[in-house]
Order: structure tokens, then C-alpha cells, then sequence
């Protein structure tokens, strides 16, 4: 049953001047039905690089399960972290061996290496699209609504949490599957994997009058 859970979500993930910035909502459908208001949809894999999920609840435990285990396993053979783009070909190939037998999940990886900030869309069948920003679940087409009208390249750290919570906002008020609240995290060479904490992110809300 677990596994039926999950089936409208709201995730979304950006590049910014010196990294990335992720965020998910909490909200956990079955049909009509809210099943759970604190699903843990944004998973830190390591210091530098995380994972949202989309779709079905196992899938998506256990594959961000495999990331960390897998990321932890190259870094302890090669003495460095594993790259953004490995991350995303190791999933993408996990992904594409049960394409006829699928995970019913949609990704986003993202994180820092030496050359920068990253962010790859992953679908069911094992594609992954690196991109500047990318949004997925029922909710997205209305943050990508948000993101076309105000994303920039190279903006600040704050802008970039601004517009993820923007974006996530306006999913939550029309995708009836997306809500209960907001999770963020930030990545960054310099500060690693960071949580924005729930009370910050009322707090910009508030100051975006998006209430």
C-alpha cells in the first residue's frame, strides 16, 4: 500500500551564481485522498548533492537509498565525491535496466562539483537532461509558469530561494495534490548542503506577500 501513496508532487530545482538550490512541497496523495501532510520528497545524498522525488513512495525511498550508498562507494574507491553528471549517468542507468518494468518516479539530481552548480532531470525510463532549472510533478507546469517570468542566470543565493518558494507557492494553491507545506535546501562549493529552516521560509513568504 505504501507504495500507492505518493501521486501528485511538487518539486523543483535551480542553478544560482555559486550553486544550487532545491525545494519540494510536503504533501502525500491517494486519489482524492491526503495521506500524508510530512512526506520527505528532497533527500540529501551527500554534502554536495541531493535528490527530489516524484511519483511512487517505494520507488522513491528506495532509489534515493541506492544514490547514497552508491555515492558513498565511489568516493571511498577514487578519494574524491562523486560528480554531479556521474550521480545523474549512474540513476539514468539504474533507471533505463527496469524501463519495461519501471520505477514510476520523476527526479531531479542536483548538487556541486569542481566545474559548478548542476541540475538534471531524470524521467522513469532512464533519460536525464541537465538543465539551469527544472520543475516536476503535478504541480510544475505552474512553477514553470513562475520560473519563466523570473529566472535569471547567475543570481544570488537569497533570489534563488526566493523564487524556489515563489514557484512551490503557486503549485500549492492551484495543484490540489501539492501542499502542506515547504522544504528547501541550498548547495554550495564553499558552505556544502545547507537546510532552510520552516521558520525562514514563513518568514519570506510573509515578505513576499505571498500569503
Amino acid at each position: 500500500m505504501e507504495k500507492k501513496l505518493l501521486k501528485g508532487t511538487t518539486t523543483v530545482g535551480l542553478t544560482y551564481k555559486d550553486g544550487i538550490v532545491m525545494a519540494t512541497e510536503h504533501r502525500a496523495t491517494m486519489g482524492t485522498l491526503i495521506a500524508h501532510k510530512k512526506t520527505q520528497k528532497l533527500f540529501r545524498i551527500t554534502e554536495h548533492l541531493g535528490l527530489t522525488t516524484a511519483g511512487l513512495v517505494g520507488d522513491a525511498q528506495v532509489l534515493a537509498r541506492y544514490l547514497r550508498a552508491e555515492a558513498e562507494l565511489y568516493a571511498l574507491k577514487r578519494n574524491t565525491p562523486i560528480t554531479v553528471r556521474a550521480a545523474s549517468t549512474l540513476m539514468a542507468n539504474i533507471l533505463n535496466a527496469r524501463k519495461y518494468y519501471p520505477y514510476w518516479v520523476q527526479l531531479i539530481i542536483a548538487g556541486v562539483d569542481d566545474e559548478g552548480g548542476h541540475v538534471y532531470s531524470l524521467d522513469a525510463a532512464g533519460g536525464s537532461i541537465p538543465d539551469t532549472y527544472v520543475t516536476t510533478g503535478s504541480g510544475s507546469p505552474y512553477v514553470y509558469g513562475v520560473l519563466e517570468d523570473h529566472f535569471k542566470e547567475n543570481m544570488t543565493k537569497k533570489d534563488t530561494v526566493d523564487l524556489a518558494i515563489r514557484g512551490i507557492t503557486a503549485a500549492m494553491k492551484r495543484d490540489a495534490a501539492s501542499g502542506n507545506g515547504i522544504d528547501v535546501a541550498t548547495i554550495s562549493q564553499k558552505a556544502g548542503w545547507n537546510w532552510i529552516s520552516g521558520e525562514e521560509i514563513e518568514k519570506r513568504i510573509s515578505a513576499m506577500g505571498l500569503k
